[in-house]
Parts: C-alpha cells; sequence; structure tokens
C-alpha cells in the first residue's frame, strides 16, 4: 500500500472555529462464516443501509468460531482486537457475534431490526464532537477539538463490483495513522483498491469523533 505521508501543519493566525462533524455514521459488524445468526445480520444492515444515505457499515471478520465450520479466510487479527477493546469498553462478559457498535457509543445484536434502529436513534441523542475532515485535492486536513487522545486509522474494505460476498463493506485491512491531540494535520489521500476511509477516535476505542469515505 502507497505509504501514507502524515504531517503536522503550522496554524498562522487565528482558526476559525471548526464545524461540527459531518461524516456518516459508522456502524460495525463484527460476524463470522460460521457464525448461524451472521447471515441474518448481513440481510438487516444491508435493508437498512439501503433507506439511509447517512451511513457507513464495515463488517470486520473475526475467527474464534473457526473450530465449528472452516477457516473464515476474511477473519483478520485486527478485528478480534478490536472487537476486544469494545468489550472492555461497554463492560461485556465476552466478545460475540453478530456484534454491531455504532459510532463507538451503542451496541447490540445486530441480526435484529429493532434493536439496530433503536441503537441509531440512541446515537442522534449523543453529543456532537467539533471535528473536520476535509478533503482538497490529493491532501485531506484534520482540524478540531478533542477531550482526550485519539486514534487515527485507515480502513480498507471491499466495496461495489470487488465486493463479491454477501457482506456489506467487508474489511481487508487497517492501519494506525498515529495518535492526534486536536493540533491542525494534513494527511494524504491514499490509493484505495476499492474502499477506505479514515476513522477519528478516541483512544481505546472510544468514541468516534469523524469518519471520512474516501471513494477509489
Amino acid at each position: 500500500m502507497t505509504r501514507i505521508l502524515f504531517s503536522f501543519l503550522i496554524a498562522v493566525g487565528v482558526m476559525a472555529p471548526p464545524a461540527l462533524a459531518e461524516g456518516p455514521v459508522l456502524v460495525e459488524l463484527f460476524a463470522s462464516q460460521n457464525c448461524r445468526a451472521c447471515p441474518k445480520a448481513h440481510r438487516t444492515l444491508k435493508a437498512v443501509d439501503a433507506e439511509r444515505d447517512d451511513l457507513l457499515v464495515l463488517t470486520w471478520s473475526v475467527d474464534y468460531w473457526d473450530y465449528l465450520g472452516d477457516k473464515d479466510p476474511m477473519a483478520l487479527t485486527e478485528s478480534k482486537e478490536r472487537q476486544r477493546g469494545y468489550t472492555d469498553r461497554f463492560r461485556l462478559r465476552g466478545p460475540y457475534t453478530p456484534q454491531t457498535v455504532y459510532n463507538g457509543q451503542e451496541q447490540c445484536a445486530g441480526n435484529k431490526r429493532h434493536y439496530v434502529e433503536r441503537a441509531l436513534e440512541r446515537i442522534h441523542g449523543q453529543p456532537e464532537f467539533d471535528v473536520k475532515l476535509v478533503r482538497t485535492g490529493d491532501k485531506i486536513r484534520l482540524s478540531g477539538r478533542v477531550p482526550d487522545l485519539a486514534d487515527i486509522w485507515l480502513v480498507n474494505y471491499l466495496s461495489g463490483d470487488a465486493n463479491t460476498t454477501d457482506m456489506l463493506h467487508p474489511v481487508t485491512h487497517v492501519s494506525a495513522l498515529g495518535p492526534w491531540l486536536g493540533n491542525p494535520v494534513e494527511l494524504s489521500v491514499p490509493d484505495c483498491e476499492a474502499g477506505c476511509s479514515i476513522i477519528v477516535q478516541e483512544a481505546g476505542f472510544g468514541p468516534v469523533l469523524e469518519t471520512m469515505v474516501i471513494q477509489p
């Protein structure tokens, strides 16, 4: 993958206050091909996503159900690590599938449509964050204010004709671009073979502060 150039900008003069976050609601589904309830979760999220234009659904495949069948070819170590972070964050007894997480602030089983819709309703009642990602040419500018240390993630996933699975945007690769404390930052637009997004999230898998979808 093309190396991502990550550089800090020196602010000149007084910066105008950034606008509130404008990116989509990040919906993360943790699933496995060996999970019996997961096909229904895939159908549920596809149906919800088809009716809205404000969501980015990412499917993270995990491997801890592989002993029940064939090895899941889409499973990533990062998927399991990310879900483990949410398990601790939400103080759950353990990871499960199909779990959905909404902007890092709500979680529920993803195979029940009324659970999904209820979680999305609760998200709209959460505080918004003064974080903004703006693309200009081959650069992306990140600015805003954060309550604490944040992480910047680059997530690659299959989309469009490249996605031959029954999943919505299955994740293929994830990279940590660096920590962020709210200072102005400039990123180079990554080369995306299918689809990718930049996610700014409070450290420790906390609330998602902003998300940008990057088209190939």
